[in-house]
């Protein structure tokens, strides 16, 4: 354990350990579900009762432009220029966090969006994740409570709510059959009441319990 191997082995959750986050073993835990599947509200129950730590992809880029780094600065021109952020930039940031942080068990909201995503974070980061969270829901019923937000979204009208879906369906969809064929996928039935998902979500948390 701890050694680096040469070859591209499957990294087991004892490997972990052989990180690029130097001697700091982490427990990684992938979140993903469609635009209103519920996942945000899910995460904040997760870190409450289970001492994990929430890392967004998108609310670290926003941090990270907000900053007025030189690294920032590239991440605003991109995306101002429609470019989709590189891979190596989210995962770099997401690293940054996970050492800084000291937590070692992180939930990873909203990455990895794509295949690319998730060869380049197993492969940079040398973490497989414990398994992938995957909150499932109709499209019925995501779009129904993204109408229904009144938060004023400019992103919440119905045109783009079914481009996101799309891009989810297309982009995501891959990364979740990856996982599943690995039995690394826990689905939870993300259509139900808040109350009953998170039920759903306690019994696959419960071997991270906080010790009393």
């Amino acid at each position: 354990m701890g050694s680096v191997v040469d070859a591209p082995a499957v990294v087991t959750e004892e490997e972990v350990a052989a990180n690029m986050l130097g001697d700091k073993k982490v427990t990684v835990v992938f979140v993903l579900g469609g635009p209103g599947s519920g996942k945000g509200t899910q995460c904040a129950n997760i870190v409450e009762h289970f001492g994990f730590t929430h890392l967004s992809a998108g609310d670290l880029l926003r941090a990270e432009i907000k900053s007025g780094s030189e690294n920032g600065t590239m991440i605003e021109n991109m995306i101002k220029e429609g470019k989709i952020v590189p891979s190596e930039v989210t995962i770099k940031l997401l690293k940054q966090a996970m050492i800084k942080d000291e937590n070692d068990r992180f939930l990873i909201d909203g990455f990895p969006r794509n295949e690319e995503n998730r060869a380049a974070f197993e492969l940079v980061t040398k973490i497989s994740p414990a398994f992938v969270l995957f909150f499932n829901c109709s499209e019925e019923e995501m779009e129904k409570r993204l109408l229904g937000r009144n938060e004023g979204r400019v992103d919440d009208n119905i045109e783009t709510i079914r481009k996101r879906f799309k891009v989810f369906v297309e982009s995501s969809l891959p990364v979740i059959e990856y996982y599943r064929a690995k039995d690394k996928v826990k689905e939870i039935d993300a259509a139900k009441p808040i109350p009953e998902v998170f039920e759903d979500v306690k019994a696959i948390f419960a071997p991270y319990a906080k010790a009393a």
